[in-house]
């Protein structure tokens, strides 16, 4: 009898730790980091995967943590994962129709000298989360177009409407590209004009702060996000399952790539700074962990040459942001996991006066953290 009960208390305790919120049990473990999480003022998000594996197939089991996607935050250069992506889709589709262009093909865009191509501007988004080569994308794709791809593929809610760190960023006609397609001919892709932007006003929290800084001004009202960007977690972690486990959609969720350019683009997002092909990084300011804030977003070390960040981070106006999946090659240990922070202690936006050394960043790091000890374990 004493037998059958310590059997059956042993079973129901592997119940219980099995059916335990992850994200909730690492919290409880770690009270420095439970205490920033429960605190309301931080905006804390937090989405987990686990990763399940039954031959080919995969499939996901998700956990969260104050997980809202009409609680806005700022996404920031989130966005630009799904644009690298859909620009990718965008010239497979090009091909089919029998213009020869490869995301090596150089572009202008109309009234500039300098040129790109599709496969720096992706790199450079990955490797160093450059503004520029996103404007670029977004010039050649146009925001409605943008939305509805994301959209027809079931990734909603959603709403890119600017571009970045640029003035007039939100100004709905694009901007012509010339393809150079060979020496002597050119694909114009043209310029559109997009639908006029709506106010989030359905969302909460889209009114942040006491005050911001206009032209050198402070301005002593709440600062209005309601034409922002809008890109939830749970949309963006979603975008990172298709680019990175196709096999578990089904064909009309899918991003529609080249097997190359798919291979390209999984690639492309772990690299390093100092391993991008395209650009050579200063290292003192492109370290390792520059844009890989769960784990290392907290150390300037190298990095382990064993695990592989595959993300996207965002960070302005005092909100971090990083959509991760993360893969220890050596210890076979494979998990996703998305969170936002914001840290602006004085409620003032756009002084660049954030928390992000003090709080942020060590609050993303040990969360990485934390999540990997718990698989590894």
């Amino acid at each position: 009898m004493r037998l059958l009960l310590i059997c059956f208390l042993l079973l129901l305790t592997a119940c219980q730790t099995e059916n335990q919120n992850p994200i909730e049990a690492i919290l409880a473990a770690n009270p420095d980091l439970a205490e920033i999480a429960q605190n309301s003022k931080y905006e804390v998000q937090i989405l987990y995967s686990d990763i399940i594996r039954q031959g080919d197939s995969v499939s996901f089991k998700d956990y969260s943590f104050r997980l809202d996607a009409d609680q806005y935050y700022y996404p920031a250069s989130t966005v630009k994962m799904p644009v690298a992506v859909l620009a990718l889709e965008k010239l497979k589709l090009l091909r089919q129709s029998g213009i020869e262009m490869h995301r090596e093909t150089p572009y202008i865009i109309n009234g500039d000298t300098v040129s790109s191509n599709i496969a720096t501007d992706v790199s450079e988004i990955f490797a160093v989360s450059d503004n520029s080569a996103f404007n670029r994308l977004y010039e050649f794709l146009g925001r409605d177009e943008i939305n509805q791809k994301l959209h027809e593929k079931g990734i909603f809610p959603v709403r890119i409407s600017h571009r970045l760190s640029v003035p007039n960023s939100a100004v709905d006609t694009t901007k012509t590209l010339l393809f150079f397609t060979s020496d002597s001919t050119f694909y114009p892709n043209l310029e559109v004009i997009d639908s006029p932007i709506q106010k989030l006003d359905y969302l909460k929290n889209q009114q942040k702060g006491i005050g911001f800084y206009a032209a050198d001004s402070l301005v002593n009202t709440p600062f209005d996000f309601s034409l922002k960007n809008y890109y939830p977690l749970q949309s963006a972690h979603e975008t990172l399952k298709r680019i990175l486990f196709p096999i578990a959609f089904a064909p009309n969720e899918r991003f529609d790539l080249s097997e190359d350019d798919h291979v390209f683009l999984v690639k492309t997002m772990a690299q390093l700074p100092s391993e991008s092909p395209f650009k050579s990084y200063d290292p003192e300011m492109y370290y390792d962990s520059y844009v890989k804030f769960l784990m290392f977003g907290d150390s300037k070390a190298p990095m382990p040459k064993h695990i592989k960040v595959y993300n996207k981070v965002g960070d302005a106006y005092g909100t971090l942001t990083d959509i991760a999946y993360i893969k220890d090659e050596k210890n076979d240990v494979e998990f996703m996991l998305s969170a936002t922070i914001l840290v602006n202690s004085n409620d003032i936006f756009n002084d660049n006066t954030y928390d992000y050394d003090g709080i942020g960043f060590p609050f993303l790091g040990k969360l990485g953290r934390a999540v990997y000890e718990y698989k590894l374990d």
